[in-house]
């Protein structure tokens, strides 16, 4: 099946180029973009410089509207699967046809790249506040929406055409996976989760940084969210 990976990048000058050249080298049929997300610094040289496929977006949009991008990218293309990848070095691209079998199989319709659901599988498990806040997110998304995500701030996922389509043309900005988890949920697509590796990034700084300095504030934002897009979807016939 035709996949691409969508690998949004802000301010990633030491660690794109190497996140491309492992996918390369592991498979040189396996399509990927780049977007570019408003970056400062040397990444969109970096991107021309080595030809690599991509789009530059002129302003900073957050991971919401780059992923986003990528997704109108994988529509736009005629794409069966897209997979969110990240460009500092965290995911392992040996697992992309793992991550791909149940939707091949058409047996979900995106799936969920965890480094909880078996911990044997990946030695990083990430800073304790940040388990605690999936903790968290996981409570909340199996009380309103009936179904326990183990890793539901996971940036690696995998969508088939028919969730490509739907997140081409609305995706949420503030808190993309968690939201966007909620939304199938209620919409009744069925999201199973695989086991995978996931590594401490190789350098630069977490975009999300600057929102885990205050965790109480952004697990009551996130848990918010939660709450009143369940209510939402389900006002508005299970649509967005």
């Amino acid at each position: 099946m035709k996949t691409l990976l969508i690998i949004p990048a802000y301010n990633e000058e030491e660690n794109i180029l190497n996140t491309c050249r492992k996918i390369e080298n592991f498979s040189d049929k396996l399509d990927y973009i780049v977007i570019n997300d408003g970056s400062t610094d040397n990444t969109e040289n970096i991107l021309k410089e080595n030809n690599i496929n991509h789009i530059k977006l002129v302003h900073n949009l957050g991971i919401g509207g780059a992923v986003q991008t990528g997704y109108k990218y994988a529509y736009e293309n005629d794409y069966d699967i897209a997979i969110q990848f990240d460009g500092d070095g965290q995911h392992d691209v040996t697992y992309v046809d793992k991550i791909s079998e149940f939707l091949i199989n058409g047996q979900a319709d995106m799936v969920i790249g965890t480094r909880y659901l078996d911990k044997k599988e990946s030695e990083f498990q990430s800073t304790f506040i940040r388990r605690m806040g999936a903790n968290i997110i996981t409570f909340f998304i199996k009380l309103f929406c009936g179904k326990k995500i183990t890793d539901p701030t996971s940036g690696f996922r995998a969508a088939n055409k028919k969730v490509i389509e739907e997140f081409a043309k609305s995706y949420p900005t503030e808190y993309p996976e968690p939201e966007s988890t909620v939304s199938l949920l209620v919409n009744k697509y069925e999201i199973k989760e695989v086991p995978v590796s996931m590594n401490e990034r190789e350098g630069g700084t977490s975009s999300l940084t600057s929102k885990f300095w205050k965790p109480a504030d952004y697990m009551i934002k996130v848990v918010l969210a939660i709450i009143i897009d369940s209510i939402s979807f389900r006002r508005k016939g299970g649509k967005r």
